[in-house]
């Protein structure tokens, strides 16, 4: 891979009609010290996204700072520690914040809908599908919808952790083009740039993990906010996934936004500064995606390295899971949650590797795969006394991830 090349080798979308995700930061909605609103970024924001959709665009707002915001308005200096009082702050910014956006939007006559999701709401498969279809009919109406994480109601187990990995999972959903994730800085670099006067920016990348050996981005985000670099490559490297163009810009100049997705630009040497990663040429089809993405990982299923190795092929799974092909089982978990498959190999220095290669939906329990194990006989029902699959996890089930 080239980390460092010309944009004008990169692949871009010739939709005259793009779909765009744009997810804006704490740091550019609100002053970090004071928590008074940045209404020069926030009008900025808007009258790009609908000189946006004059050009035709669909755009979609992912919005964080409903604490920060929520700071304000309760005249409070410090997020405190508490997670209840962090909730109940950001019950009280998101209507805030939501109220500003709606003015400053209705400047233009242009609607907009809240959506706030946690990874709970997209669990379900029949959830997941109706958020889609909600925001594709808002798109199709010409709304903008401004999403949130649900902060006021949000722990961790169900949280999506921060609004980068947020936007992505909003961008696979809405089958997005693009996806910048506004920051503080221009673009990725490969060191941080306040602190380290030779740290050169990273223009185009194709590989991210191959990206993270030869970057240092070890820079937490702002006081107020969740991210930082990190979150940014964990988001580009889940969008990509899905087949969305990521990017990196500047949050302050949100019009960047323009030249950038304008693909008959005649000399792409002079956009502006900003990191391109660029989409997987094959896509993850969208219950794949939903099953990496959407599902909460509930335990750890270990697989010999011949059986998952015969049932993976190019990246594609070839085959079901079977009982005979599990050596070990971690946590507790019910039939249809999701799992991890974990292949344990044994690198050149004898050490053994814990490599995750899949997850997928299971069809039965901890306790009854356990039970299959141990009881060693030729088939499910003959170890568990009923059968309610001929397999663990069948192929349609699973999604690759190495």
């Amino acid at each position: 891979m080239v980390v460092y090349r010309n944009i004008q080798n990169t692949h871009r979308p010739t939709k005259a009609s793009l779909t765009l995700v744009i997810k804006v930061g704490t740091s550019s909605i609100c002053d970090e010290v004071t928590h008074y609103p940045l209404l020069g970024n926030l009008s900025r924001i808007v009258e790009t996204i609908i000189q946006l959709k004059r050009m035709g665009h669909r755009v979609v707002l992912v919005t964080s700072a409903a604490v920060g915001t929520g700071l304000r308005r309760l005249n409070m200096t410090e997020k405190p520690s508490k997670l209840a009082a962090i909730q109940a702050i950001a019950a009280v910014g998101q209507g805030r914040l939501m109220s500003m956006y709606d003015d400053l939007f209705g400047q233009f006559n242009q609607p907009v809908a809240q959506i706030l999701l946690t990874r709970n709401d997209l669990a379900d498969r029949s959830q997941y599908l109706n958020a889609v279809s909600c925001l594709e009919e808002l798109l199709d109406m010409g709304v903008v919808p401004i999403i949130n994480e649900n902060d006021s109601i949000s722990v961790k187990e169900i949280k999506f952790g921060d609004n980068d990995t947020l936007s992505a999972i909003a961008s696979g959903m809405v089958k997005a083009d693009y996806l910048f994730l506004m920051t503080d800085v221009d673009c990725l670099y490969t060191d941080n740039p306040r602190s380290n006067p030779d740290a050169r920016p990273v223009l185009v990348c194709d590989d991210i993990e191959l990206l993270r050996k030869q970057i240092t981005v070890s820079a937490p985000g702002s006081s107020l906010g969740t991210g930082g670099m990190i979150t940014k490559l964990v988001a580009a490297d889940l969008a990509t996934a899905a087949g969305v163009t990521t990017v990196i810009a500047r949050g302050a100049t949100p019009e960047n936004i323009i030249p950038i997705i304008d693909s008959s630009s005649s000399d792409p040497k002079k956009l502006p500064l900003h990191t391109r990663f660029v989409a997987k040429p094959k896509p993850l089809m969208d219950r794949k995606w939903w099953i990496l993405h959407g599902l909460h990982t509930a335990g750890t299923v270990y697989v010999e390295g011949e059986e998952i190795k015969n049932a993976i092929h190019d990246g594609q799974v070839d085959s079901s899971l079977f009982a005979h092909s599990i050596s070990k089982v971690e946590g507790s978990f019910v039939e249809h949650q999701a799992v991890r498959l974990v292949l344990q190999h044994k690198n050149a220095h004898g050490i053994i590797d814990n490599i995750t290669v899949a997850k997928g939906i299971v069809n039965y329990s901890s306790q009854e795969i356990m039970r299959i194990m141990l009881a060693k006989e030729s088939t499910i029902i003959d170890s568990l006394g009923y059968k309610d699959a001929d397999c663990i996890i069948h192929r349609d089930n699973m999604a690759i991830t190495v």
